[in-house]
């Protein structure tokens, strides 16, 4: 079984800078895709940003610009930087990563695993 971790979350002011961490049990790089999403309360899990092995990003609209997604290879790290945050930036941020097999009818079958979420507040 495939373990992730987020690290990282805490108490920020608006305006602040952020960066999450996210390890994982087996190499970074080894993944079709990882992201970030997020779940504010009452809110349903939103897709923030997206990396994929071949380190091409994908945002989504309310935090391009702000938050920049990365790996790093010698620490085996899935990151998110955030910065100029707002207030409605405030939920618990996960990790996520996916891969993909090819079933016995040469079917892609996904594999996800998500961490156990961080929580980033933004507040004066």
């Amino acid at each position: 079984q495939v373990h992730v971790e987020e690290s990282g979350g805490g108490l920020v002011q608006p305006g602040g800078s952020l960066t999450l961490s996210c390890t994982a049990s087996k190499s970074v790089f080894s993944f079709n895709t990882m992201d970030w999403y997020r779940q504010a309360p009452g809110a349903q899990r939103e897709l923030l940003a997206s990396i994929s092995a071949q380190g091409v990003t994908t945002y989504a609209e309310s935090v391009q610009g702000r938050f920049t997604i990365s790996k790093d290879r010698a620490k085996n790290t899935l990151y998110l930087q955030m910065i100029g945050l707002k207030p409605e930036d405030t939920a618990v941020y996960y990790c996520h990563a996916r891969e993909e097999h090819i079933g016995v009818d040469l079917e892609i079958v996904p594999y996800d695993y998500w961490g156990q979420g961080t929580l980033v507040t933004v507040s004066s």
